[in-house]
């Protein structure tokens, strides 16, 4: 039996953690760098106007940062070394004035700059949501909510921080870069060539770094998506958690994915944080050969002291942007890898209708399924429905019965459009499913399910959900059919309550009213209920039962039906085994036949 080791026990890095850390021969290929890169400045570039004022006033800045010790350095050489001030007062404005509009133009500058990246970041968030809408039920089925969130939030916020940050640094760093070699070239080419000696150790310091930090800030992001998708699931399912007394392996399981995440984020922080520490060592290198050789120049005459100054201060400038540049590579990475997940998401295809699908099509309520073969995936040994053939005419009500997995939600499924037959056809009215668009057709449809879902709104506000613009007296009316109204009027705001996202403030059974309120609102052709009144009081079912017939009169439904003596009024039933249709007819046919219906429904009554 394994032992249970309480979290952080397990040395910090181990020699398996130092090997995973290792880079791999197989690199991330650029250009897929390049392709996100081009992506988010394609959604920056609609700011242009702005873009270009920020552009103006980093490069203002730039040259002012450079003007002032030049003027400085000057100012030694004409006032210190001749032992006079005459005319130092107007030095002294002009670099006053200089440093005034220097710190103007980085108040602008980063103030424009953070609109830049705020708005950049609401249009890819917005767009991200926005095709989440569009996207299948099959995309979602497949996988964790949580890491979905987790692209939403902290993918974006990670393109969110190099946008506020990096764009103006790296800007910045390459004009103060050009602008402080220029100078330096005018002043000493000699000193300028052994402040430069630093360059191929710098090079191939930052190139053993980024080698690594590139795959591990993927890793970290990949790792924060699964942790926050656990998390999400185990929140959402912790009544499931706690009547199984899974806690241990929940706990268990939670450790295992931090400690992922851990040893991922120690590998790309260490890794990032040797960048300002190579920088630091050769920055003092630098400012060592300006000052020692810069002093035997200068004992020589051959520059004077103002020229040192000068250079002792660009040496520094000449480092301090590749410093930035080396630290914001490192964002910029991680808000690569955070954007890759964000386009990831951009690029799977959406439900799309046919250019032909018609958009003014009303259902009087035929519904056909001719020879359906479905599976929910392609390698599936058998299809989850085989060769289902059944047609229902307006205004019947259709109960499917079966064990789990028969393939009742399945059929469902398919009549909603949320997946499509691999085989065969589904029709209303005569018309194959696929030439109808799928708004047209979902707005003619409801359901009710046997786990109803309310939003974080008003009482109001969760019945007006199937019509939006549906009126209060029309809410209250529809509540009122729906045998709802008596206990929305006394909650404590009415239908003003708002109710939070689990419902927890109502019962199950009010839960399920409030869907069938949703439901009669909608005004729907077809309706789709998967039976609600499981583990509900007698009161409270009956209450169900009367608002549904209510609901389902003059209307085609399908029912669900997990308890055999709810169906005895259905004008048909269907009777589902292993994705087979093979019985089908009134209740009483069925119980004459003697067949499996006959046989479940014996066995229900024992």
């Amino acid at each position: 039996m394994s032992i249970h080791k309480p979290f952080g026990y397990e040395p910090l890095l181990t020699k398996e953690d130092i090997k995973n850390a290792a880079p791999k021969k197989k690199k991330q290929r650029a250009n897929d760098w390049k392709k996100t890169l081009g992506r988010i400045w394609h959604i920056v570039d609609e700011q242009r106007v702005l873009l270009i004022i920020v552009l103006l006033m980093v490069i203002v800045s730039s040259a002012l940062s450079l003007l002032g010790p030049f003027l400085i350095g000057k100012m030694i050489d004409t006032f210190v070394k001749a032992g006079t001030t005459a005319g130092m007062i107007t030095w002294v404005i002009a670099l006053v004035v200089i440093y005034a509009v220097l710190s103007l133009s980085l108040f602008f500058q980063n103030y424009w700059m953070i609109g830049i990246a705020q708005q950049t970041v609401y249009r890819l968030r917005t767009s991200l949501f926005a095709h989440f809408q569009q996207l299948p039920i099959s995309f979602f089925d497949k996988r964790q909510h949580g890491e979905l969130m987790s692209r939403a939030t902290n993918d974006i916020e990670a393109v969110n921080a190099t946008l506020n940050t990096a764009f103006i640094q790296v800007f910045s760093s390459v004009i103060t870069l050009t602008g402080t070699v220029a100078v330096m070239l005018y002043l000493s080419p000699l000193l300028t060539l052994l402040t430069m000696i630093i360059i191929p150790t710098m090079f191939y310091g930052m190139r053993w770094v980024t080698r690594r930090t590139g795959k591990l800030f993927k890793e970290q992001q990949q790792a924060v998506g699964a942790l926050n998708g656990m998390i999400e699931e185990t929140i959402s399912g912790q009544r499931i958690v706690k009547a199984f007394s899974q806690e241990t392996r929940m706990q268990a399981e939670f450790e295992e994915k931090s400690r992922a995440l851990r040893r991922a984020s120690f590998w790309a922080q260490s890794y990032s944080g040797y960048i300002p520490k190579i920088m630091n060592v050769l920055n003092n290198f630098s400012f060592t050969i300006v000052a020692g050789v810069g002093g035997l120049l200068a004992v020589n005459g051959q520059i004077t002291v103002g020229v040192i100054v000068i250079f002792t201060e660009y040496a520094r400038q000449f480092t301090r942007p590749l410093n930035d540049l080396a630290n914001q590579f490192n964002t910029v990475l991680s808000a690569i890898a955070g954007a890759e997940r964000v386009f990831m998401i951009m690029d799977e295809p959406i439900e799309q209708d046919t250019p032909t699908a018609a958009t003014d099509v009303v259902l009087q309520g035929a519904v056909s399924f001719e020879d359906v073969v479905f599976s929910y995936t392609k390698d599936a040994q058998m299809p989850t429905l085989q060769h289902v053939s059944f047609a229902v005419q307006p205004g019947e009500t259709v109960a499917l019965v079966g064990a789990t997995g028969a393939g009742k939600t399945t059929i469902m499924q398919l009549i909603a459009r949320f997946y499509d037959a691999d085989y065969g056809a589904v029709t209303f009215d005569g018309k194959n499913v696929k030439e109808i668009a799928r708004s047209t057709l979902r707005s003619q449809l409801a359901f009710v399910l046997q786990d109803p879902f309310l939003f974080e709104m008003s009482v109001m506000d969760n019945i007006r959900y199937g019509r939006l613009d549906a009126t209060e007296d029309e809410v209250i009316a529809a509540a009122v059919k729906a045998n709802a109204h008596d206990f929305v009027t006394a909650l404590p705001q009415g239908y003003q309550t708002i109710l939070t996202a689990d419902g927890s403030e109502i019962s199950q059974g009010q839960k399920q009213l409030l869907s069938i309120a949703r439901a009669l609102l909608a005004d729907p052709k077809i309706l789709l209920l998967d039976e609600a009144t499981s583990s509900i009081d007698t009161i409270t079912e009956m209450k169900i039962q009367e608002a549904l017939e209510y609901l389902m009169q003059g209307r085609t439904s399908f029912v669900i039906a997990h308890r055999l003596n709810t169906v005895r009024n259905a004008d048909t039933i269907f009777v589902m085994q292993a994705g087979k249709l093979i019985e089908a007819g009134p209740q009483q046919q069925l119980i004459e036949q003697g067949g499996v219906y006959a046989t479940m429904l014996a066995n229900s009554k024992q």
